[in-house]
């Protein structure tokens, strides 16, 4: 989806040590240090696994891995470093028996930002599910819900994106009183109640989009099924933004 916004300021400092969560405090190992999802990997954090041709990756088991790993990613692409990971023959006959990605990533269907591109991930590695506006329904929640209850992944990222067209179009019609077309009137309903009416013009655009993430990442997380894989410290839902601008993943609190 695609309209124009100002690149987002980075994300404020997390609480303390003293005060997080486990969770939270998991949040911060993998998703802080300058906002930016890559961070770790920019303090020389080791990623979560090294490429070796021909050979399939160590697969990161802990939420905690699969964030360093994403770090890593997002790292090697926006620096122009992209290694294309897991698409070599040995890999791809290794996937005709199962899979196991290491994390769901729910983002929008904008062709501007796949995730297996973002992230620099291959074949196998990451359960992608995309809605405009990473709007949630049955079909949406569901598909999650398979990823961590069928697969057992360990980390749900719901990633929003710089100038996200669905949100500028809930966001005007909103502020217009008109209707959108069809079926894309819905996807404006569903972000509606996360528009931030404080800010006015494209500010308003680029907080809401923070803010949907949040409300996403919100009703994900009260999901029975996956609130007690959280609960038990085996999940982690996260919420991240892509700044088009310079490519960097960067947390969303």
């Amino acid at each position: 989806m695609n309209s124009d916004v100002a690149p987002h300021r980075s994300v404020g400092p997390e609480p303390t040590a003293s005060t997080a969560t486990p969770r939270r405090a998991l949040l911060r190992a993998g998703l802080t240090g300058g906002a930016a999802l890559g961070a770790g990997v920019a303090l020389g954090a080791a990623p979560a696994s090294a490429a070796v041709p021909g050979v399939p990756r160590h697969r990161p088991g802990t939420p905690q891995e699969a964030l360093r790993e994403l770090a890593a990613g997002n790292r090697r692409w926006r620096t122009f470093r992209e290694r294309h990971p897991d698409e070599t023959p040995a890999v791809r006959r290794s996937l005709t028996s199962g899979q196991h990605p290491f994390a769901v990533i729910l983002g929008c269907v904008d062709s501007r930002v796949p995730p297996e591109l973002v992230f620099d991930q291959g074949l196998g590695d990451l359960l992608t599910v995309r809605s405009a506006g990473e709007v949630l329904d049955e079909a949406v929640i569901g598909s999650v819900a398979y990823g961590v209850l069928e697969l057992g992944i360990p980390l749900i990222l719901v990633l929003g994106h710089q100038s996200c067209g669905a949100v500028r179009a809930a966001v005007e019609a909103d502020a217009s009183g008109g209707r959108l077309p069809a079926h894309i009137q819905y996807l404006a309903d569903q972000i509606r109640p996360a528009i931030d009416r404080t800010k006015e013009g494209d500010a308003r655009i680029d907080a809401t989009i923070d803010a949907n993430v949040r409300a996403v990442r919100s009703r994900l997380a009260a999901e029975p099924d996956l609130a007690a894989k959280v609960e038990s410290g085996q999940l982690v839902i996260a919420g991240a933004r892509y700044e088009l601008a310079g490519q960097l993943v960067h947390s969303v609190d």
